[in-house]
């Protein structure tokens, strides 16, 4: 059962442009044992991506400047970051969303505001543990 994966200490990217939701998100990631990096938009997370060597990125739809979708489509497009999973964060909880989301390439959909069992579940669902 993946609820027993432990993958603490994986390297989470939180992109999205309201500082309440980047905050939140980092305290609940923080507590639970994962590294995190926090960007307001999706140009200063392409940035922070080559730097920060994210294991997963959680990414706001709707943001100034570059949006979710575009966001998720870069990176799913960078021969070195195609495997890094997206989580697509969005307010609206709508089937065409979810559906676009899907074709950029996000590996799961999140509707905000989300509770931090939904957060860390959708990083158990996400990432292997290392072997070792």
């Amino acid at each position: 059962m993946k609820d027993n994966i432990d993958v603490r200490g994986a390297r989470i990217l939180v992109v999205d442009d309201s500082k309440t939701i980047r905050r939140s998100a980092e305290n609940l990631l923080n507590k639970a044992g994962y590294e995190v990096c926090l960007a307001e938009d999706g140009f200063d997370a392409l940035g922070k991506i080559v730097s920060f060597k994210p294991d997963l990125v959680f990414v706001d739809i709707m943001m100034p400047r570059l949006d979710g979708y575009h966001t998720c489509a870069l990176i799913k497009s960078n021969p070195t970051l195609k495997h890094t999973p997206v989580v697509m964060l969005s307010s609206k909880d709508g089937l065409f969303d979810r559906a676009k989301g899907r074709l950029v390439g996000a590996q799961l959909y999140l509707s905000k505001p989300f509770t931090g069992e939904e957060l860390i579940g959708a990083v158990r669902a996400n990432l292997r543990p290392t072997p070792t």
